[in-house]
């Protein structure tokens, strides 16, 4: 597996996947059937994950190769990302409350055997070993993997959640506080309270052709359990009316200006800000760090192949600005905590999918996706 630091790469390969796989992705998508062979699903995520292409895009030559009926599934799992930002900025506490569980319970494992021999894929299942070595050579592991890795991770070695959702944003291209915070919440069964995900060795066996044996995992353990609930916080997503002649901030979630909802718009100066690991609170692996660094590289020359004015600035710097900015909105996650917790107040803009898409996010996925045909032609 190759995630190539591109733009230009990241494109062909979503028309590769569109031209050649897409047609059969609802059939074949549950199967892992290794790094080697991952046709069957589209590993576009660490691309979207940075902006380098949207959801729009992806959904657009999707349409104009299939069918909405044909291409629905492919579409639902493209909007997930879009619905669990949107879940999350109605709840942002999820988020705060995760890091501040992380740091008490980091400090009660830092020594725990059980737990480091399970990060360094030294265990007794000969699965889950391989799929912690695949996770650090290619930060990328197949969706229905991460389901089981994760419930293997609570239930079988019953280690907290909270270490295993650090574990993947360390390592993971695609890592988002989103995406992830609740992909492991959801497992656990706290995010739907009761509900947790328990992998099974058939399940296993059956969507990865049976490439794995010795499988023994707890498969009858109870949800776990959370006394926290979470009200919806009432936000606006609203763009300011003025936005020409400001000096625009890009984070790493928006690498892609020239295909924004703003490309249009006269900017005197655009920063593209990049965020170190002693900002962050979940320190990422060297491998992650050097793929959003090579990301920002490929946005900084599209925007001088297009000659547009740039800079690249730590986001400590950005105070050092001296004169009017605004900020591609960073959704909750490490640079919006630093933003905040260093008193840097920015007006923020908002894409037109984020805008329209997060109010049907109060609720589960199911009726979200009521709502995909609706949010599509907003923009299709």
């Amino acid at each position: 597996m190759k995630f190539e630091s591109s733009k230009v790469k990241a494109i062909e390969k979503l028309n590769e996947f569109i031209e050649k796989n897409l047609y059969e992705y609802s059939k074949l998508r549950n199967f892992d059937f290794g790094p080697e062979k991952r046709s069957n699903v589209s590993c576009l995520s660490p691309y979207i994950t940075h902006g380098i292409i949207n959801e729009q895009e992806i959904i657009k030559k999707s349409l104009s190769k299939f069918s909405f009926s044909k291409s629905e599934k492919f579409i639902q799992e493209v909007l997930w990302r879009t619905y669990w930002k949107g879940w999350l900025e109605l709840r942002p506490n999820v988020w705060s409350d995760y890091l501040i569980e992380l740091s008490k319970i980091r400090k009660e494992f830092r020594n725990n055997k059980n737990y480091l021999n399970t990060i360094e894929g030294k265990t007794n299942i000969e699965c889950f070993n391989s799929w912690v070595n695949e996770l650090k050579e290619n930060n990328y592991l197949h969706n229905h993997t991460r389901m089981w890795f994760a419930s293997i991770w609570i239930f079988t070695f019953q280690l907290p959640w909270q270490l295993g959702a650090e574990f993947f944003m360390q390592h993971l291209y695609d890592g988002d506080a989103a995406s992830n915070t609740l992909g492991w919440r959801w497992v656990a069964g706290v995010q739907t309270q009761g509900k947790h995900y328990l992998a099974s060795e058939w399940n296993i066996k059956k969507f990865t052709n049976n490439r794995f044996n010795n499988i023994k995992l707890n498969e009858n353990a109870p949800s776990k359990v959370s006394e926290k609930t979470y009200s919806i916080v009432k936000k606006d997503f609203d763009n300011p009316q003025n936005i020409e002649d400001k000096n625009l901030l890009i984070f790493e979630n928006n690498l892609s200006f020239e295909t924004s909802d703003f490309q249009n718009n006269k900017f005197k100066k655009i920063y593209i800000i990049s965020n170190k690991n002693e900002n962050r609170s979940i320190k990422l692996s060297e491998k992650v760090v050097k793929f959003k660094s090579l990301l920002i590289s490929d946005q900084e020359q599209r925007l001088k192949n297009n000659s547009i004015d740039y800079e690249l600035l730590d986001i400590s710097e950005i105070n050092n600005i001296n004169e009017q900015i605004i900020g591609l909105y960073p959704t909750v996650g490490e640079n919006l905590d630093y933003l905040n917790s260093n008193n840097i107040k920015l007006d923020f803009l908002y894409r037109t999918l984020d805008q329209y898409s997060w109010q049907y996010c109060n609720k589960g996925f199911f009726n979200f996706k009521n709502y995909i045909p609706k949010i599509i032609s907003t923009f299709n």
